[in-house]
């Protein structure tokens, strides 16, 4: 495990710009741009994280709750530097390895084996990286001569093995988990669960949003309660999982 690994965030805020139903209309954007309303709609901003403070170091486990729309998800795609905030800064230091939004990157016309590599291009792996890891990937993922087709013939569950596969091919100092990734039949989904484990137990952090409680008790050391797209608590996972158990009955 690596010690260099370091999270930190300091007044970090994302918003974004939501029109209305009418206002998105091709209809309305024709009339507008036609018109040149003055009145034209401004969009509504919607605040997804705000004024976020946040250390994160070597040997952290952190758990993020919070209820639906709390802003896990996008704390996490800050983190992994998919989004960049409207305000404040965002220092990683050490490799990311982004366990969600697995689909990205592929396409369902290419190959499995060409999709093996624009996916790992996608999660910032090198070529000379992804060709040496080619073959591993392939026995991973248990396809066989599937990876010759391409994607669009390939059913959820082999699409799930293949996705799976290559993201955890590369592994990082930071691993960015929404929810734990189940795959596959049974036997799959053991073999999945182990590799996991490893790549988990390998890293120098974890950041894991989740609602599942007995999950968090056996992975993190420590948690933050979102609420609202503000932290709202930080703490030791009993701490912050008995302050959120204790507000969701109430």
């Amino acid at each position: 495990m690596t010690t260099a690994a370091h999270i930190s965030l300091r007044d970090v805020s994302v918003t974004f710009p939501v029109l209305s139903f009418r206002d998105r209309s091709l209809r309305s954007r024709f009339v507008s741009a036609v018109t040149l309303r003055r009145n034209a709609a401004v969009p509504h901003i919607v605040s997804a994280l705000s004024g976020v403070n946040l250390d994160i170091r070597a040997g952290d486990r952190l758990a993020i709750v919070g209820a639906n729309g709390a802003g896990k998800t996008t704390l996490l795609r800050v983190l992994a530097g998919i989004y960049h905030p409207t305000a404040g800064s965002v220092d990683v230091n050490g490799r990311c390895l982004s366990l969600f939004d697995l689909s990205a990157g592929f396409d369902e016309e290419a190959t499995g084996y060409e999709n093996i590599m624009r996916r790992g291009l996608v999660i910032g792996a090198r070529r000379a990286e992804i060709d040496a890891r080619r073959a591993e990937i392939a026995e991973f993922t248990e396809l066989g001569d599937r990876l010759d087709l391409p994607l669009r013939t390939y059913s959820s569950g082999m699409m799930l093995r293949l996705t799976f596969a290559v993201a955890t091919a590369v592994e990082g100092e930071i691993v960015l988990l929404d929810e734990w990734i189940g795959v596959g039949d049974q036997q799959f989904r053991k073999k999945a669960r182990q590799r996991l484990d490893e790549i988990v137990a390998r890293a120098g952090i974890l950041v894991l949003a989740s609602h599942d409680v007995d999950l968090i008790k056996a992975t993190c050391n420590r948690a933050i309660l979102l609420d609202e797209g503000r932290i709202a608590a930080c703490g030791t996972t009993e701490e912050i999982l008995g302050r959120y158990l204790g507000g969701a009955r109430t």
